[in-house]
């Protein structure tokens, strides 16, 4: 059976697009990162913090602020620790994180959150809260290089 060559020359582009999608994944790295959170709020809530990223035996000063909606009461401050996956260079971690959730924090209580921003980071972190928080909201959280 013989392909006519439009179509061969899909087939080639095809594999070889799926190829470099294969590679550009092979190569994403992953990094440790660690973030302090402060987070405040009454209906409207709003977070802020800093951190760092260890990435390729490097260590780089990341920022954090994010809004929440919904149900927010409180305030609390968060450790997180965790890897950041799929990513290809320090400036990868930067970007908006979205999530949805809800929690209870009286005195200190446990956290474990997984995140991806718009440039496929994937955040794996746990830690703990401490403070006085109950929430039921939409919240973001935006991370900047410093």
């Amino acid at each position: 059976m013989k392909l006519s060559s439009t179509l061969r020359a899909a087939l080639v582009a095809l594999m070889a697009f799926t190829g470099l999608a294969f590679s550009t994944a092979a190569r994403a790295d992953s990094g440790f990162v660690t973030l302090t959170i402060y987070k405040a709020g009454w209906f409207i809530g709003g977070s802020g913090g800093s951190g760092v990223l260890t990435f390729r035996g490097r260590s780089y000063r990341l920022s954090t602020g994010g809004l929440d909606y919904g149900l927010v009461f409180g305030g609390s401050k968060t450790v997180l620790r965790g890897r950041v996956s799929n990513i290809n260079r320090p400036s990868d971690v930067a970007g908006v994180y979205g999530a949805a959730g809800a929690g209870l924090a009286v005195g200190r209580g446990a956290r474990a959150i997984v995140l991806t921003n718009q440039k496929g980071a994937v955040l794996e972190l746990t830690g703990h809260q401490v403070g006085l928080m109950a929430n039921a909201d939409l919240s973001g959280l935006a991370i900047t290089m410093q």
